[in-house]
Formats: C-alpha cells, sequence, structure tokens
C-alpha cells in the first residue's frame, strides 16, 4: 500500500511539472494570451484608422467642400479674389 501511495505520489508531481512547464503548459500558455492581446490592440487601432479613412473618403465622394479643404489646405490653393494673408510669429 506505501508503495502504491508512493507511485500515485510520483504520478501527481510528474503531472503538476508538466502542466506548469511541459509543452503547451501554463507557462507557454500565458505567453500565448499576451501576445494575443498584444496583436487585439494593434488591429483596434488599425480598425479605427481604417474607419477615419472610410470616413474621409465618404467625404471625397460625398461634395465639392472636402475637395476644396484639401487643396486650400495641402496645396495653399486660393480662389480668384481672395487674399491670402500669413502671419508669422517673432523667432525669440
Amino acid at each position: 500500500m506505501r508503495l502504491f501511495i508512493i507511485v500515485l505520489l510520483g504520478l501527481l508531481a510528474w503531472l503538476q511539472y508538466d502542466f506548469w512547464y511541459g509543452k503547451n503548459g501554463m507557462n507557454e500558455f500565458n505567453a500565448v494570451e499576451e501576445s494575443v492581446a498584444l496583436q487585439e490592440k494593434a488591429n483596434a487601432e488599425l480598425h479605427q484608422r481604417n474607419q477615419q479613412m472610410y470616413a474621409e473618403i465618404k467625404d471625397l465622394h460625398g461634395g465639392k467642400e472636402a475637395v476644396e479643404e484639401r487643396a486650400r489646405t495641402d496645396l495653399g490653393l486660393v480662389k480668384p479674389g481672395e487674399t491670402f494673408v500669413r502671419v508669422v510669429g517673432d523667432n525669440n
């Protein structure tokens, strides 16, 4: 009976070691869980960026105002009859 208990305790110890440190054990599970969390965060940021791009594309397709705004800010275009004024600050 004593030998049977020792064998069972040895088997339990081996199973616990395999559970915590073996292949596909808890250490590996925690590492994979952490990498999944990082990937989900990256995916959420990319999803938000994509939504902003979709909204900008919709604005560009929808009207002339978005194209005009883009031309004014990015290219510095001015309508005929307008006066362009640039205010330059001091370089102290």
